[in-house]
């Protein structure tokens, strides 16, 4: 995790920043999530209503959570889907794209070669 840390700073990114590869795991379960949400839209478009969201929605959070940390965009997101007709909006997927990426190892490769 030190060594995350090191690698944030030296690409002057905040500490929130998540390694590359994290984020692709976590960005194919979101966007899995925001499929089977907006494709079963009438189970799922009640909100905090609908049981199946709310497993869904608590399935989803925390495998974010294991996969990224805990960052406060996903409470924030969690928040947003309990409210009806919201699973519209690929939620999870957005969020999980605005966090910061670490830039990996080969990266720097590529960039000091050109």
């Amino acid at each position: 995790m030190n060594a995350t840390l090191a690698k944030a700073a030296q690409a002057q990114l905040s500490p929130a920043a998540v390694p590359a590869g994290r984020k692709k795991v976590a960005l194919g379960l979101a966007a899995i999530a925001d499929l089977i949400q907006a494709g079963y839209f009438p189970i799922f478009g009640e909100g905090v209503l609908s049981p199946p969201d709310d497993v869904l929605d608590l399935a989803v959070v925390t495998v974010l959570v294991l996969v990224l940390g805990f960052r406060w965009r996903l409470v924030m997101a969690l928040a947003m889907e309990l409210v009806p007709g919201a699973t519209l909006f690929p939620t999870w997927t957005a969020v999980v794209l605005s966090l910061p990426t670490v830039p990996s190892a080969e990266d720097g490769k590529v960039a000091s070669a050109r």
